[in-house]
């Protein structure tokens, strides 16, 4: 369905009033429906509403005509959907046919640049130092990482940053079906192949071949069907290293909430072990209205480690986790994460985060 632009011809647009929103960094969502209700999503404000007359349904016709004209497409009754893309903006329209109240269109930015930085996410409390520098360690010790959030809370902006530190020399493929991480724009002199599912390549035909490529990392956009599951646990059980992105509300639940997308009758505690076995860390990321801050605000409330016990039983270890009063709780990995690190050359003291106490985890 969605068909890559390039950005030449997305250049030849027209996108008039629109244009300065598009411009405004802070802005990453324009959503225009109802006959004329705009809203944008930015970093600092979250969703808000804005008043503009001169974006009307006639200035989203034109510009869904335009889009259809220079992509060689049809909009109309008979194809009432239009998906546009390129390496900066994805666009999606849906016609006046089917949608009643009037055309519909979301424009999202997608641009190929990391937008945090260490600093930004000390500074704008997204998180503790500790925490940031030990999940760097867990990237540089080649742990598997899968982020979970609600829908807009940034997991992809995460994901981004940490494969923004794995090694100069470790070969990705990025595996996604809308482009967004453009980890290959961003690190042009990298070994980074991005592949982009469809219709015809699906997730697991893509898998196979990516295999073959020899990647250390495989960067799957997100797991959000039962293909999407094995896709991971397959490349994961073979040796290569994944981060991953899925919709969940706590890091401890990511292992049930992908054995609840396999739609199978799979054995439960089976498919915990090999999850809780192959993925050494979850992250919760939260996006909310902060009163204290007075603006949007994002941070990780919850960092999850996973591991198997000497019997082979899913155990997990909740080392981080923050709470809306402000407060948290910190705990170190267990010897079992701190094991995993070292064979990867990366050692970290046993009370990693000095707070006078070892956790060797459940036996």
């Amino acid at each position: 369905m969605g068909d890559c632009m390039n950005d030449a011809v997305f250049s030849q647009l027209d996108f008039g009033p629109l244009k300065e929103f598009l411009e405004t960094d802070d802005i990453t969502d324009i959503s225009y429906s109802n006959g004329g209700q705009l809203w944008l999503k930015s970093l600092t404000k979250g969703i808000y509403q804005v008043t503009r007359p001169d974006i009307n349904n006639v200035l989203m016709e034109k510009l869904a005509f335009q889009c259809s004209n220079v992509m060689g497409k049809t909009f109309n009754m008979a194809s009432p959907f239009l998906d546009a893309e390129s390496a900066e903006l994805r666009m999606n329209f849906i016609h006046d046919s089917i949608s009643t109240n009037g055309i519909a269109c979301v424009i999202r930015k997608t641009p190929a640049k990391i937008r945090l930085n260490k600093d930004k996410l000390i500074n704008e409390r997204y998180t503790t130092i500790e925490i940031h520098d030990f999940l760097l360690k867990c990237v540089e010790g080649h742990c598997n990482i899968i982020v979970s959030g609600e829908t807009g809370s940034g997991k992809t902006e995460l994901v981004k940053y940490l494969a923004s530190y794995t090694k100069e020399n470790e070969k990705i493929i990025t595996i996604e079906d809308t482009l967004e991480l453009h980890l290959d724009k961003i690190f042009p002199h990298r070994d980074i192949v991005a592949v982009k599912t469809n219709n015809i390549a699906s997730y697991s035909d893509v898998l196979v071949s990516c295999m073959r490529q020899n990647p250390k990392w495989i960067l799957l956009s997100e797991v959000r069907s039962a293909e999407a599951v094995l896709a991971v646990r397959n490349s994961i059980s073979s040796g290569h290293n994944i981060l991953s992105t899925i919709h969940a509300d706590k890091a401890s639940g990511i292992p049930l909430r992908m054995y609840s997308l396999l739609e199978t009758s799979q054995d439960v505690e089976q498919f915990l072990s090999t999850i809780h076995k192959y993925v050494q860390i979850g992250i919760y990321v939260k996006g909310y209205f902060s009163k204290e801050l007075n603006r949007f605000q994002r941070e990780i409330f919850e960092v999850c480690e996973f591991y198997v016990n000497e019997k082979n039983q899913p155990k997990k270890n909740i080392i981080y986790k923050k709470f809306m009063n402000g407060k948290f709780q910190i705990q170190n990995p267990t010897k079992y994460l701190l094991d995993y690190l070292s064979v990867q050359g990366v050692i970290l003291p046993e009370d990693t985060f000095k707070l006078g106490s070892v956790n060797k985890g459940e036996e």
